[in-house]
């Protein structure tokens, strides 16, 4: 019984990885990456992603249609929260004043968080209210492509 739910599990992980990087996203695994790429100069998307129902029905499809837009982040990253685990922490440091929260979206620019769309603002939302919060993001914060 319980292989089963691990391979199930495996499934539904990869499913999730794949779906993300299939929009356009870079995965970062280690923490690491993660300092490396947040603290470039210019904008970075990350999209906390998750195995939840929220993540799948409604974030992933928002973080790929939010970037078909005029302006957009320079960076589109992931980090999997309860998977990549050491990555997502140190993703998370950079979140300040924020709580964890997954799924999730953080504007990060030159190393410092400028925008969070939390957990709260994703569960229970149609992923194109999610996809106009994000465009709002990048008409802030971001340049035109």
């Amino acid at each position: 019984m319980g292989m089963d739910f691990n391979f199930l599990m495996n499934d539904v992980v990869r499913q999730a990885r794949d779906e993300i990087k299939a929009a356009g996203y870079t995965e970062l695994t280690t923490p690491e990456e993660v300092d490396t790429v947040l603290n470039e100069k210019g904008t970075t998307l990350v999209m906390v992603n998750s195995v939840c129902g929220c993540a799948g029905g409604i974030a992933r499809p928002a973080a790929a249609h939010a970037i078909h837009y005029d302006k957009r982040p320079d960076r589109l990253v992931t980090v999997f929260a309860g998977q990549d685990k050491d990555a997502t922490a140190q993703a998370r440091s950079f979140f300040t004043g924020y709580p964890p929260s997954s799924p999730s979206f953080a504007l990060i620019k030159d190393g410092q968080v400028q925008a969070m769309v939390e957990r709260h603002e994703i569960e229970g939302h149609h992923p194109m209210s999610v996809v106009e919060h994000l465009q709002t993001l990048f008409d802030q914060h971001c340049e035109e492509v």
